[in-house]
């Protein structure tokens, strides 16, 4: 059987990174699609890691039943990893933004940093700790390979971690968000969640040892349906503008040299065109509060897993068949957030 091949772009986004869980869980079943690589950025680069780590050793069934497990072992210690609104009053869901615990949380973390606790401990590098127990498969030079972004927090530069670099730390600086986790070190230098800088990052997708065509995971909405005017919406969807924003300039970079190399590349050159495809479910992710990025309930992790099951389905039987023949993401729609810049 002939494989079309596919490099992945995982965008972060907390709990709602299950949505992505669900997307490769569907991608799997597809035997006729060959993974070459992954560059992922917080719950992105969680999700790669696991999958690249379980591809190696056992295939794609053994993929799929570690992705389960690590969402599963989330859920387990949320509460301590994201600070979600769990002590509820009467009138307040756990995806509120309103919910009394959450509303505190958040004032009190523009006071109170993770450096005040002296009983502080990196839960989630705990968690990565017991689901990927050595890197040695992450770190060989063999397909897929992983790719991690991070921010460093002096000289804000984005790192990016590849094969040879991966181990736990690597993995939590991707994931650090300043105000719940301290700076990760990494060789004396000291990293936040790559989302800032690279969400993800496509720079090391656009190797010409790798495959032109790149499958971008949205998390993030693009477009949301409604002007966010209460203070909570607008801080969401403040974040869901700083953490597209590298990534669309990246897109629209990948853009221009697609139009100045034409249907020929030259020869030579380290630069060639690139595929474009986008998996995405705006309808369903841009209606979830910012608080749901903490909720590790598992009913809403495997309702956000369904969600991306369904998106990859959608996408499959409407863009499959272009891969390895012509972009299908939206570009229009993507570069349409620089036109105005």
């Amino acid at each position: 059987m002939t494989k079309k091949k596919i490099c992945l772009a995982l965008q972060g986004g907390g709990a709602h990174g299950a949505f992505t869980w669900g997307i490769l869980d569907r991608l799997l079943e597809e035997e006729s699609l060959e993974i070459q690589a992954i560059s992922g950025t917080s719950a992105g680069a969680m999700n790669g890691a696991v999958i690249v780590d379980a591809l190696k050793r056992g295939g794609r069934e053994h993929a799929r039943e570690r992705l389960e497990r690590f969402w599963r072992s989330i859920s387990e210690a949320g509460d301590n990893i994201f600070k979600p609104g769990r002590v509820l009053l009467p009138g307040f869901g756990p995806n509120s933004d309103w919910s009394p615990m959450v509303l505190w949380t958040e004032m009190l973390s523009l006071v109170w940093s993770p450096y005040d606790n002296p009983f502080y401990t990196n839960l989630l590098g705990e968690v990565i700790g017991k689901e990927l127990p050595d890197f040695n498969a992450l770190n060989d030079h063999k397909t897929p390979y992983l790719f991690v972004c991070a921010t460093n927090v002096k000289t804000n530069q984005r790192k990016i971690f590849g094969p040879g670099e991966l181990d736990v730390s690597a993995l939590t600086a991707s994931a650090c968000l300043p105000t719940i986790f301290r700076s990760v070190e990494v060789n004396g230098d000291f990293y936040w969640d790559g989302g800032y800088l690279g969400n993800p990052a496509l720079s090391p997708l656009r190797s010409p040892a790798l495959t032109p065509d790149l499958l971008i995971v949205w998390v993030n909405p693009l477009s949301q349906p409604d002007l966010p005017t209460n203070a909570r919406d607008i801080l969401d969807r403040l974040n869901e503008v700083t953490f597209n924003a590298t990534l669309v300039q990246e897109i629209a970079a990948i853009d221009a040299v697609n139009e100045l190399k034409g249907s020929r590349d030259a020869l030579g050159s380290p630069y060639k065109r690139i595929r474009l495809h986008e998996i995405k479910d705006e309808p369903h992710l841009a209606r979830l509060g910012h608080a749901s990025k903490s909720n590790t309930d598992w009913n809403f992790l495997l309702e956000l897993r369904e969600f991306g099951r369904q998106a990859a389905k959608r996408w499959l039987e409407e863009s499959f068949d272009d891969v390895g023949r012509k972009t299908t993401a939206d570009m229009h729609r993507i570069l349409r957030c620089l036109e105005s810049r």
